[in-house]
């Protein structure tokens, strides 16, 4: 049966359900006294309110008749009872019902507009002190501010948390802003982007050459550019995507560009027929970075027969011995102020820094050694046999976040130009992982005289954030370098080391899995291979390189498709850790979090508290930040406190608000963009055709040396032989090799 449109009124007796992803909500409505069941999307309504609702009544197969509320607006209580109501629901901080009971005795039908206009007057009521009449009012005029928000904000499609998150930035000057320049939504609000800023211009009337919206169009594709890795962007593509996006003509585009530049939004740059168009943050960024690496650049005075001298000693006491290229780097790490160490695997980057640090702890020098991941971090420390940290951590994240207009949405660190890093030799590795704004922020922390050393592989994936900070800084050719080649005769042992190296010079490797660590198995389609990646994972690996279930990870090169990231996480969560009564839940539209599931943070997000707790769950360590690719297992799903607490590596626990899960994915499987800087005992990885920009050799090598013990990938071998011979890569614009060059002219 098809019901009419209607309109009925009464109030929230409870809410059964909430999704707090789009705030769509079941709850318990009376009308009339007749308690009936209301569907629709109510982010902040909550028990006993007073509501008008428009929509209609439906038939529902499972749970019978409900009304389905189409739009609400939020209307006074009309009597005592229901002032009464209200104000003892529990919506109220501070009110309970004896005390809402006492407040509607004392001013009758009066209350509501008393409580707005004269709220002084509520300390009239035992038990309320002045600050809290106040504070009662500010609730209740602050609630029906939000309200309004919501339904005006509900008209223009936007609902639930992102509604909540632009009344929460803008507050009530949220009206002028969608009337005036939408375009400023994309700009300041993370999840909206241009095109649902272009949605709500069209619905107020703004035209399709307005000057906010060419700007908002320029600026949201730069935005766009820098989530692809490029700190700028050509002018010609610039301006041939922004008419393709816009549908205006290119002097339109054109005119808009410099006047952004003179509002100092931009920044145009020319490089002989190169005209570069950067947001004012990255080429500040770039600019800086390249101005403080030529002031590092220095040379310190030390004989070299001394240092040969130290370097036979330490290989006498290490029982190592150094080849030719690993001595000229320690020599050059000892007599610069600035040095880069670059080498694949196997080729003895880590017995190198180990050799550097003994030498400069015989000088008596203060060491600090970093990695962009807490993995990363992790191996550094195993491997060394020194302690390292992430480079967050040892910059000593702040938890806010830039208060000037070129750094506003980057992370703040406590540790900066004031307040510089305390030590003498700063060691980096895996550098490749490592963006411009992080670079940036390091820089800024490591006062002149303090030695900085760079070690990474070049031939890894560039970072996931923007900019090419490794290999521009090497293309400058401005800077002392040693490139380790040898692969020594231990590393020499592992097909993974020896055959990386292989798809890295393009040569065919055998695929006959006459190996004990590197193994292709041949499988036609996406269910055959996923159904052998369940085994391998589940089964075979753990066994086979006595590691956990959970420390196999799966590494796909897309997110997409019948095997990527999306797609196999569903399933591998549904065979790795099943539904169970004895695990709780959290489901979303398109998702479900399971107690056990193996987690990714995606983005970076600096105010995240962190604690690691000790016996008797005492807290032992706090602190700020959870950054993008940092992996964890879900511990706890607290229904009633609506909160999900994952715990990270090294023990740090994080408790995420159900609002808050749009910041974690499942990471059964993960790209492997998201590998970079981490090992896994064993990897897998399915082989089958795809993009060619993402079936590459560059995609394949990094996947390969992500795995210290074992690599299995299972699909297609021409496949595989075809992205050993594809070396074309993603295009990423970067200038600090510019930068670079201009900082040593001038």
């Amino acid at each position: 049966m098809i019901y009419p449109m209607e309109e009925i009124t009464g109030y929230v007796e409870g809410i059964i359900f909430r999704n707090s992803d789009n705030g769509y909500t079941v709850m318990d409505f009376v009308v009339d006294e007749f308690l009936i069941t209301v569907v629709g999307i109510f982010p902040t309504v909550g028990e006993g309110e007073n509501l008008l609702l428009r929509g209609q009544y439906i038939d529902h197969p499972t749970y019978g008749r409900q009304f389905k509320a189409t739009s609400y607006e939020a209307v006074a209580p009309a009597d005592e009872l229901s002032m009464e109501r209200y104000l003892g629901s529990g919506a109220i901080r501070g009110i309970g019902p004896k005390l809402a009971a006492r407040i509607v005795k004392k001013f009758g039908a009066d209350t509501f507009r008393l409580i707005e206009e004269e709220p002084e007057r509520l300390a009239e009521v035992k038990g309320i002190s002045l600050n809290k009449a106040m504070e009662i009012s500010d609730q209740i005029v602050g609630a029906k501010d939000i309200r309004n928000a919501m339904i005006f904000l509900d008209k223009y499609g936007l609902h639930g948390n992102t509604a909540i998150k632009i009344y929460n930035r803008f507050g009530n000057e949220v009206y002028n802003i969608i009337q005036s320049n939408p375009y400023k939504l994309a700009d300041e609000i993370s999840g909206i982007g241009f095109k649902t800023a272009d949605e709500i211009a069209t619905q107020v009337g703004i035209k399709v050459d307005s000057e906010f919206r060419i700007k908002g169009g320029i600026q949201y594709i730069l935005g766009q550019g820098a989530g692809l890795g490029h700190t700028y962007l050509p002018i010609e593509l610039l301006k041939d995507m922004s008419v393709d996006l816009l549908k205006v003509d290119e002097a339109s585009v054109e005119a808009q560009i410099m006047n952004l530049a003179m509002e100092r939004k931009l920044i145009i740059k020319k490089d002989g027929d190169n005209t570069q168009i950067y947001s004012r943050a990255f080429f500040r960024m770039e600019e800086s970075i390249a101005g403080m690496l030529r002031e590092l650049n220095v040379t310190y005075k030390a004989d070299e027969a001394d240092l040969q001298k130290v370097i036979r000693r330490i290989e006498k006491d290490e029982e190592i011995e150094l080849d030719e290229l690993q001595k000229n780097a320690v020599i050059s790490a000892a007599k610069k102020g600035f040095f880069i160490l670059t080498g694949g695997p196997g080729t003895g980057k880590t017995t190198t820094i180990t050799t550097m640090i003994r030498m400069f702890e015989e000088e008596g020098l203060n060491i600090f050694l970093g990695a962009p991941t807490g993995r990363a971090a992790k191996r550094m420390s195993e491997a060394t046999g020194y302690e390292a940290r992430t480079i967050h951590r040892m910059l000593e994240v702040s938890g806010r976040l830039g208060d000037d207009d070129d750094v506003a949405s980057f992370a703040r660190f406590d540790r900066n130009e004031e307040n510089p890093l305390e030590c003498d030799v700063i060691i980096i590795d895996e550098m490749s992982m490592v963006d411009v704004s992080l670079m940036y922020s390091l820089l800024k922390a490591i006062s002149p005289g303090t030695r900085l050393i760079l070690v990474g592989d070049v031939n890894q994936l560039p970072s996931v954030g923007p900019g090419n900070v490794l290999k521009d800084i090497l293309a400058s050719d401005k800077f002392e370098s040693v490139k380790l080649e040898k692969i020594f005769r231990q590393a020499q042992e592992s097909d993974i080391v020896m055959n990386a190296h292989k798809i890295h010079q393009g040569q065919h490797v055998l695929l006959d899995n006459k190996s004990k660590d590197f193994f292709f198995l041949k499988r036609d389609d996406a269910d055959t291979i996923i159904s052998v990646m369940l085994t391998l994972v589940k089964e075979k690996m753990p066994k086979y390189v006595d590691a956990g279930i959970s420390e196999i990870q799966v590494l796909t090169p897309t997110r997409k498709g019948l095997l990527g990231v999306e797609r196999l996480n569903s399933i591998l969560q549904r065979y790795l850790n099943p539904e169970s009564p004895d695990k709780k839940e959290w489901k979303g539209d398109t998702r479900v979090f399971r107690e056990g599931d193996k987690v990714m943070q995606i983005r970076n997000n600096y105010q995240l508290e962190w604690e690691v707790t000790g016996n008797y769950n005492i807290t032992i360590e706090k602190g700020l930040g959870v950054f993008n690719g940092d992996v964890g297992i879900i511990k706890d799903i607290n229904e009633w406190g609506k909160t999900v607490t994952v715990e990270f590596e090294e023990g740090r626990k994080v408790v995420y608000p159900f609002a808050s899960l749009d910041e974690l994915e499942l990471a059964y499987a993960i790209t492997v963009h998201k590998s970079q800087g981490s090992e896994y005992p064993a990897v897998v990885m399915p082989i089958v055709d795809g993009p060619k920009m993402l079936m590459n050799r560059n995609i394949l090598y990094t996947a390969i040396t992500r795995a210290k013990k074992c690599v299995t990938m299972v699909g297609d071998a021409d496949v595989f032989y075809s992205m050993v011979d594809n070396t074309s890569q993603a295009k990423r614009y970067s200038g600090l090799k510019d930068r670079i060059a201009e900082a040593f002219r001038e």
